[in-house]
């Protein structure tokens, strides 16, 4: 039998204290736990990246991550991308270009490029493409993906003014 843990985290800039056995994955503790279900898990083994999550500003899978790991981190779900009911510009770059279509990998796929755009305000199409590879999406060719984040790079930036409304 797993040992018990308690687990202080910030989620989506609320302060969270849970219990939960000590093998219990950080998706697990999200969904289960928290009841924030936009976390997908796919493989289950950190290889394809929808569960990417970002922990104190950084793309972690989270279906390879123990929630015991995450006690005193700032998490970042897809339920916590808008703010004041505006969207990050990643989610609205996103949508603009149509750039999901089952919508069951874009909570990794934003997470893994706002980790990315944190990094490189500039980046090539090229790098982009090397980013996004960390998640596997099996419905698109990338080219709408790939669109959305060269746009949110310009916005984030100050190139191009957004200001889309996540409450409608």
């Amino acid at each position: 039998m797993s040992k018990s843990v308690e687990v202080r985290l910030k989620v989506n800039g609320k302060d969270h204290v849970g219990q939960c056995e000590s093998r219990t994955l950080m998706a697990d503790f999200l969904r289960d736990h928290l009841n924030l279900t936009g976390t997908h898990v796919g493989c289950e083994h950190g290889v394809c990246g929808v569960c990417t999550i970002l922990v104190d500003g950084e793309a972690v899978r989270s279906c390879i991550m123990l929630a015991a790991q995450a006690h005193g981190a700032d998490v970042v779900t897809i339920e916590g991308l808008a703010q004041a009911g505006v969207y990050h510009p990643v989610q609205k770059a996103f949508h603009d270009h149509h750039a999901l279509q089952c919508g069951f990998c874009t909570p990794g796929m934003l997470a893994t490029a706002i980790d990315f755009l944190s990094t490189n305000a500039s980046p090539t199409e090229p790098e982009v493409r090397e980013a996004l590879s960390a998640v596997l999406c099996r419905c698109t060719g990338y080219q709408n993906i790939v669109t959305a984040v060269m746009e949110a790079a310009a916005v984030m930036r100050g190139e191009i003014e957004t200001g889309a409304r996540a409450d409608g």
